[in-house]
């Protein structure tokens, strides 16, 4: 893991999928979302009604329908949790937690040249470790209330600054994200916003939802 020593692009969005959706009426709703404005990356995020994983097959559908979509826009597309499925459907990336699979098993799964981002909490030490080990990025959160999950812990902004002024590993911040709350995050140095309900639910659509986030990006300096 590296020292910073280099200016910073700016603050990104990161879109993560409903947890429930039907891939094909979704993948409309994606479109219009994409179209609307830049977007770095999409996390196809199932979950069961009990909060598990969704089953393989469900994963492997949505994939399917949604990945060509994605990338068609050049965005990177990551499956949360199954290292195994983003091999075999050729994902971009995978995102992993702390429960799930370690990130050094990860890594040997999907190789070199995917994506591995970590989820790390509110925690210093699991950042770094994450950090010297060498995922592409680290996960704080959750931030605020977020009807999405129930989170496991609480991150304040303050955490966003140390770590984006310490190291070149991206940060991203989760939980509860919207366009009324999202200056805070990237003014604090986050590098991406990871965002489900505060695009999908907006009131005024998702495509005004990626519109807002990336003109409260343009208009906040990270790191100020």
């Amino acid at each position: 893991m590296t020292i910073i020593e280099e200016e910073r692009e700016p603050c990104r969005l990161y879109l993560i999928t409903p947890p429930r959706i039907e891939p094909i009426a979704f993948s409309d709703t994606l479109k219009r979302a994409l179209d609307a404005g830049d977007v770095a990356s999409l996390q196809l995020r199932l979950k069961t009604e009990t909060e598990e994983t969704a089953p393989a097959d469900a994963i492997r559908r949505a994939t399917e329908v949604l990945m060509p979509v994605a990338q068609g826009y050049d965005v990177a597309f990551i499956i949360n949790d199954r290292a195994d499925i983003a091999v075999e459907m050729d994902a971009d990336g995978v995102h992993v937690g702390q429960e799930d699979t370690p990130y050094k098993e990860a890594r040997k799964l999907v190789g070199p040249d995917r994506i591995v981002g970590v989820t790390c909490h509110n925690s210093r030490h699991l950042a770094m470790v994450a950090g010297e080990e060498g995922a592409d990025y680290v996960a704080f959160g959750a931030f605020f209330e977020t009807g999405t999950k129930v989170p496991k812990t609480r991150a304040t902004p303050d955490l966003l600054t140390w770590w984006s002024e310490t190291f070149v590993v991206p940060c991203v911040a989760i939980g509860g994200i919207t366009v009324e709350n999202a200056a805070t995050l990237v003014t604090a140095g986050a590098d991406f916003l990871a965002v489900a309900a505060g695009v999908w639910a907006h009131p005024q659509g998702p495509a005004e939802a990626v519109r807002a986030f990336n003109r409260i990006m343009a208009e906040t300096p990270r790191g100020q």
